[in-house]
């Protein structure tokens, strides 16, 4: 049975923001973007492509970069109601990035794992390539199973050994000598 909820009239506002924006290219979704440097960075290497950053804090997206590229789009909105939106409204998605979610380890929040969460079979059939990043191997790992069950795509799980961090969350990560972990799911094959 599909995700029920109805979107919030604050995310339905800002999803009328993304479409606004949005070429004929698609766009880049960075899910939970916090104050918006994951937005920032992930615009800069993909430069062809909108990036729409979304977080439902105002106060953290106040903190945003003020050097934002032209191709980046900051949105204060429930990132469960721009994927159920962008599923309504068949928005062409390139990719998307869930960076260092909070995998909620406590038994009695499973449901706050994407990978668990209703919502998770509408983020992969959204589609374009996929990446979850975090320091919890397990988290990944979860996420690649999930991913499998949905739709049999082999997900590719690795360790994050070098490059430039693309969010706060990596940097810090990293400087505290955790080791990385990813999970991509390929975009499907048309």
């Amino acid at each position: 049975m599909p995700y029920q909820r109805l979107p919030a009239d604050y995310s339905r506002a800002a999803f009328d923001t993304l479409l606004a924006r949005l070429g004929t290219t698609g766009c880049i979704l960075d899910a939970g973007c916090g104050t918006g440097a994951s937005t920032q960075a992930l615009a800069r290497l993909h430069s062809q492509c909108l990036v729409v950053g979304v977080d439902k804090s105002a106060h953290r997206l106040e903190r945003a970069p003020r050097d934002l590229p032209g191709n980046a789009l900051l949105l204060r909105a429930d990132v469960v109601d721009i994927w159920l939106l962008m599923a309504e409204h068949r928005v062409k998605v390139v990719a998307q990035y869930l960076l260092y979610p909070n995998p909620w380890p406590k038994p009695a929040q499973i449901m706050r794992r994407w990978p668990a969460h209703p919502i998770f079979p509408t983020i992969v059939r959204l589609g374009g390539r996929i990446e979850c990043r975090s320091n919890w191997h397990v988290y990944v790992e979860e996420f690649a199973l999930a991913a499998a069950a949905v739709d049999g795509r082999r997900p590719e799980l690795t360790e994050i050994a070098d490059g430039e961090p693309i969010s706060p969350f990596e940097r810090k990560y990293r400087a505290s000598g955790h080791r990385l972990h990813a999970v991509t799911l390929p975009p499907r094959l048309p």
